[in-house]
């Protein structure tokens, strides 16, 4: 199966996508308007980090004409969609949370654009991962690998080396991921056929991929400050679903589908990432299990789970799909008679030492940081990620229903 054609996925990249993400519309040719609307989202958007500092961004988006992006929606080459999705999402964002009190109508010059684009890469009008991260990069040198020595980001909201940092630390595990979301295709297909040297192989190779990943997800803090991220970084990446600075959600303007009613989605997460819930699929990790003693809760957390791949490309969303149907590997594991077990319990280990991690960080970065008061800036609730959810619990539910699928003789 040709991976990249059906999923969207390769080994050597993961779910970034096969060529660099484009920096600028001009390598196809457009209408007039077309190419004034690119010219104008392009330049508006380098503007962004100096007109927050100055709370001057809203006024600056107020006093544009309605169609000033408006023929964005045209463009038909993927990279230049991507591209338009990725700045018309900072654009919004940066209007919604750039101002002392969170916008709850978004004007039209960006909501009509914005909802149309968002119809086009099958996901809703919000920041979300995809556009924050793995659409969100250039290598600087072209010659060379998607590394953190080698890459800078397209657009930022406030910029500097923590917001940088965070997000390149997510754009390089992505392309880290690679060799491990391959052989989880492999590994099914192997399993299904009882193929046991291959599967052992291919689960050897997932957990090399895992632990590079994790070593990198380690190197967070190196240029990535808590308290930098809590009050510069994380305010901008929040939607408007169970956001009690939103609590009635945002108004797109002249969009004729929402006809005039506010909307609620999901902010930029992690979670909207669609490495972790494949590879749990592949290798038959299920997290259903109560997070309290109300099936209520179990509920809301199955709901949660399936919602966020509404925020992930279709293909990547049909790729874990795929890894749930096809995967066979816990029901065959007797029948391997235990030569997978150890190369098994090594895959689950890194899952478990990931998710370990995050709930390190989500503590140090966001339930610590939300203890100081600070006079620059506040990083939003710390009962509710910047998805939306209950974090901590949810975190360490996943975490101990990783831990659960180690094999235990």
């Amino acid at each position: 199966m040709n991976l990249r054609e059906q999923f969207d996925l390769s080994e050597d990249r993961g779910y970034l996508p096969a060529e660099d993400p484009a920096v600028n519309f001009y390598k196809y040719p457009h209408s007039d308007n077309t190419s004034t609307a690119c010219y104008l989202l392009l330049e508006d958007s380098k503007k962004i980090p100096k007109l927050l500092v100055t709370g001057q961004f809203r006024n600056f988006v107020d006093s544009f004409d309605s169609s000033r992006y408006l023929s964005i929606a045209d463009v038909g080459a993927e990279g230049e969609v991507r591209l338009a999705m990725n700045l018309l999402s900072f654009m919004a964002h940066a209007y919604m949370w750039g101002g002392d009190k969170p916008a709850t109508v978004l004007p039209q010059v960006i909501a009509v654009p914005w909802h149309a684009v968002a119809k086009k890469v099958g996901r809703p009008p919000i920041q979300s991962y995809v556009s924050y991260a793995i659409d969100n990069w250039y290598r600087i040198d072209k010659s060379r690998d998607i590394t953190l020595d080698n890459i800078a980001l397209i657009q930022n909201f406030l910029a500097g080396v923590d917001e940088e940092w965070f997000t390149m630390i997510h754009v390089v595990m992505e392309a880290q991921a690679g060799p491990a979301l391959a052989s989880a295709y492999d590994v099914c297909v192997a399993a299904n056929e009882q193929d046991w040297e291959t599967v052992k192989n291919c689960l050897f190779k997932i957990a090399a991929s895992l632990g590079q990943l994790y070593q990198t997800f380690c190197r967070m803090e190196e240029k990535c400050d808590p308290y930098i991220y809590y009050n510069r970084v994380r305010p901008y990446i929040f939607g408007t679903l169970n956001n009690p600075n939103l609590p009635d959600g945002l108004i797109y303007e002249g969009v004729e589908e929402y006809r005039g009613k506010p909307q609620k989605f999901r902010g930029e997460t992690g979670a909207q990432s669609a490495i972790i819930p494949a590879l749990d699929g592949a290798l038959g990790i299920h997290h259903q299990g109560k997070i309290g003693k109300k099936k209520k809760e179990e509920d809301v957390l199955k709901t949660y789970l399936m919602e966020m791949r509404e925020y992930m490309p279709p293909k990547h969303r049909a790729f874990i799909e795929w890894c749930e149907e096809n995967s066979n590997l816990r029901k065959h594991l007797k029948k391997a008679g235990g030569t997978i077990e150890v190369p098994y319990n090594l895959c689950v280990g890194w899952m478990e030492a990931f998710r370990t991690k995050h709930m390190e960080f989500a503590g140090k970065y966001i339930v610590k940081q939300g203890q100081t008061a600070s006079a620059v800036g506040h990083g939003g609730s710390t009962i509710y990620g910047t998805g939306g959810t209950p974090f901590m619990k949810y975190l360490k539910k996943h975490r101990d229903e990783t831990t659960e699928h180690k094999i235990i003789k």
